[in-house]
């Protein structure tokens, strides 16, 4: 929800570290890095290790962010690089809940995983196919789309982004005795985001045939 306003703020708090790593590290490198990071926070989880895991979870995070930063500052954007660092995000995404769930397999508990992990496919669904009819269409995902976007393909927003996924995850590592609960808002939430960018969808293109 806050995705886009949030990014440039980013790139600012990181400024230092992207001066410091400067052309010495390709992004595509960071990009792997931050999933091994958010690879290891899963591991942590399984073995019921949730502070370590939610230390991890921000590394990957503030290594995730810088990616794109660098490639910006030193001209190193690519379509690969975009692609690349979507694809690790779905892995680290869903290797989060699994790890949980491998360490907390009582059935609701794999029930609110399983309802999570299919309401984050639908999600991706959702917003996948419509930046591509806004690439396609060359229309902004927001009203301030014209200004300059800082991701490799237009993301239409919805209730439940990165920002607060980072959020939802964390709370799933520092408060594991309300992990049902949280799953199943989270879930909930991005069930409604989906349901959002249907019918945001529906009110731009549904008039242009199929």
């Amino acid at each position: 929800m806050f995705d886009h306003v949030l990014r440039r703020s980013k790139d600012q708090l990181l400024a230092p570290l992207v001066r410091a790593l400067g052309s010495r590290v390709h992004p595509n490198l960071i990009s792997t890095a931050a999933a091994a990071i958010g690879i290891a926070a899963a591991v942590a989880l399984a073995n019921g290790a949730y502070r370590p895991a939610a230390a991890l979870w921000v590394g990957n995070r503030i290594v995730d962010g810088l990616d794109g930063a660098v490639a910006r500052a030193t001209g190193r954007t690519s379509e690969f690089g975009g692609y690349l660092d979507l694809m690790l995000d779905v892995v680290v995404y869903s290797a989060i809940p699994i790890g949980f769930a491998l360490h907390r397999p009582e059935p609701v508990v794999l029930f609110a995983v399983i309802l999570l992990l299919s309401t984050c496919y639908l999600n991706i669904t959702s917003w996948l196919y419509l930046s591509v009819l806004l690439e396609r269409h060359r229309q902004p995902a927001v009203a301030d789309g014209a200004t300059g976007r800082l991701t490799s393909i237009e993301m239409p927003p919805g209730l439940v982004e990165g920002a607060e996924t980072i959020v939802a995850y964390l709370l799933l590592m520092l408060l594991p005795h309300h992990a049902v609960a949280i799953l199943f808002v989270t879930a909930a939430l991005i069930l409604v985001g989906a349901v959002q960018r249907v019918i945001w969808a529906v009110g731009r293109f549904s008039g242009e045939g199929p």
